[in-house]
């Protein structure tokens, strides 16, 4: 069964059991709420939403000792590619083909920079087609309009959204933006892994379910949410 197993802060790996492991942003390596160390991750794709820090990670290592693609926007998958990676550069707009589907690259308000302070292009989001079923990663962003129009031209399933505040989304932006998406089910995440970015999870969810048929699935770092098999209709 696919699952989307959360790693801590915005990390995810989204797993088929099969043939398909796309390791989302992984900062492990000196994350107090890690769900795994990097040495035993072995995926078959990384994306990256920017270049800080706490997203670009451990993912330059992974993809050294793997030989595993990193993808995401052009500037910053060069930068990991001048440290050794392997990488696949991109940009927004473009819709990448895998075998489980397609990976497209779709606009986030922040910033861009490595921890050495190169710049790094712009951040993004994700929205991935996993046989059928579609994934919104939002990266690190505050909420913008065009969560609507990225919801309308793809379809979302599942919404993986900031709720941290200081320099994402707080709490009632995302509920926001869980409207604008008309998801079927959210989960949350870049929140509680520092002060800055502290929330409460069950107030998210409790503002979201009320007013929407949206659900909210909260996930300890380590936890999995199986994908149901019935919604993946996307195409």
């Amino acid at each position: 069964m696919a699952s989307i197993k959360f790693l801590g802060h915005s990390c995810f790996l989204i797993d088929d059991g099969k043939n398909n492991r796309i390791l989302i942003d992984p900062f492990l390596s000196g994350n107090p709420l890690a769900g795994a160390s990097p040495k035993d991750l072995n995926p078959t794709l990384i994306l990256l939403t920017h270049g800080h820090g706490d997203h670009l990670g451990d993912a330059i290592e992974i993809s050294k000792r793997t030989g595993v693609e990193i993808m995401g926007v052009f500037e910053l998958v060069n930068y990991c590619i001048s440290k050794g990676a392997k990488g696949h550069p991109a940009h927004m707009g473009g819709k990448i083909p895998y075998d489980f589907g397609w990976v497209k690259l779709v606009p986030a308000f922040h910033s861009s920079s490595a921890p050495d302070g190169t710049f790094t292009g712009n951040p993004v989001g994700f929205v991935i087609n996993f046989h059928g079923h579609h994934i919104y990663h939002a990266g690190d962003t505050g909420i913008f309009g065009d969560m609507e129009l990225i919801s309308r031209l793809h379809g979302v399933d599942t919404a993986l959204l900031p709720i941290g505040g200081t320099f994402t989304m707080d709490i009632p932006e995302a509920v926001e933006a869980v409207r604008m998406l008309q998801c079927k089910t959210v989960i949350p995440m870049h929140y509680n892994t520092f002060p800055p970015i502290e929330a409460d999870a069950e107030e998210f969810k409790e503002k979201v379910e009320s007013g929407s048929d949206t659900k909210v699935v909260i996930l300890e770092s380590g936890e999995s949410y199986n994908i149901p098999e019935h919604i993946k209709a996307h195409s």
